[in-house]
């Protein structure tokens, strides 16, 4: 065992206690990760604060990065001193891993929600019992983690880790579905409804491919400011107005692209709406349970396609790399999302993120 520190979550709603846990050793293709950083996601705030079925108490966080302490049996990938990015876990041996999808591997759900390790074993202890922590196959709102080769992508040494820790999820699931789902071609229509992190990515993408009109809609008169800044050609209000009618006064016969991060209702019918044809919506927000939304299926004629997005349809250990290069070749700045903050101010972290304050948090462990 070792001992390290934890953000642990122990009611739904409730905030993140630090305490100190002891960490389980790394068994067969499993590695021990000291975390510097790990960017907060609205996927941990959506399971901090509505019940999913996950266990508690828990430790969330899914973004991490930190450098290879020790490996287990079977780990030839990385080695200590390694420095990597954590993303979602996969088995690698089902049907959709062998096709090239991780994202959607069959044992996805006990890989990443399920709380215990492959081998049965819960991998943190407190002082009154275990505690989920393989959340995303990492659990890295911690100093220490138990992850896998699957899920460990090798990046360089001199780049900032802090930098580099929303690629593991934020990033790769907002550029990924552009790059990878939707795939516009240069000069093709998009749309990004909601300019947080995701979303900000999806327009970072389409801009690095060229798609033009780049429309950003959402609430936040700031965020629309940093979306041009980023490259949209227009930007919407979402002060009440129609949707469906500022996008077709830009584009009368509709849109060809649109990456929903908002996962509100009457917003993704507005967005099916304003779609050319053959258009396609990309939707990528985790809602609450019990979350229903309601389109005239008559809009969807004229081949137009209403999909969802697990991770950008990215395998990580490709998708992360080519990503970080294009950062560096200075065609995705997102660098212009992060806040730092120290691990102890994560509750303050969140709250800044759920109020608009701040785009990406990213928590600074040392």
């Amino acid at each position: 065992m070792t001992i390290v520190t934890a953000a642990v979550l122990h009611a739904r709603g409730a905030p993140y206690v630090l305490e100190q846990v002891d960490l389980v050793e790394p068994g067969a293709g499993q590695i021990r990760i000291r975390i510097h950083a790990c960017g907060i996601c609205f996927t941990d705030v959506g399971v901090q604060n509505y019940e999913q079925g996950l266990p508690l108490p828990q430790v969330l966080g899914h973004e991490g990065a930190g450098v290879v302490e020790a490996v287990g049996p079977g780990v030839t990938g990385v080695a200590p001193g390694d420095h990597v990015v954590l993303s979602y876990a996969s088995c690698g041996q089902c049907v959709r891993c062998a096709e090239h999808a991780p994202q959607y591997c069959r044992q996805f759900l006990a890989l990443n929600y399920a709380g215990a390790l492959p081998d049965g074993r819960v991998p943190m202890h407190g002082a009154d019992g275990p505690i989920a922590a393989a959340f995303f196959g990492q659990s890295s709102f911690a100093t220490h983690v138990i992850a896998y080769e699957r899920n460990t992508v090798k990046v360089p040494a001199d780049l900032p880790l802090a930098m580099l820790a929303p690629f593991g999820c934020g990033l790769q699931t907002g550029a990924g579905t552009v790059y990878n789902s939707l795939a516009p071609a240069a000069g093709q229509s998009l749309g990004v409804f909601g300019t947080g992190s995701v979303g900000l990515a999806a327009l970072m993408a389409a801009a690095d491919i060229g798609c033009t009109p780049l429309i950003a809609v959402d609430r936040n008169p700031a965020r629309l400011d940093l979306a041009r800044e980023l490259g949209a050609t227009h930007t919407i209000l979402a002060d009440g107005r129609d949707v469906t009618a500022a996008i077709r006064a830009i584009l009368p016969d509709g849109i060809d692209h649109i990456v929903d991060t908002t996962g509100v209702g009457p917003v993704i019918r507005a967005g099916v709406e304003a779609l050319a044809s053959r258009g396609q919506l990309a939707m990528l927000a985790v809602t609450p349970p019990g979350t229903e939304i309601t389109i005239d299926p008559n809009m969807l004629l004229g081949g137009k396609a209403l999909r969802g997005a697990v991770e950008g349809d990215a395998d990580p250990q490709a998708f992360i790399p080519w990503l970080i290069a294009r950062h560096c070749a200075g065609r995705f700045p997102h660098e212009r999302l992060v806040t730092t903050y120290p691990f102890s101010a994560i509750n303050e972290a969140v709250a800044d993120m759920k109020a608009g304050k701040v785009i990406k948090p990213v928590l600074l462990m040392s």
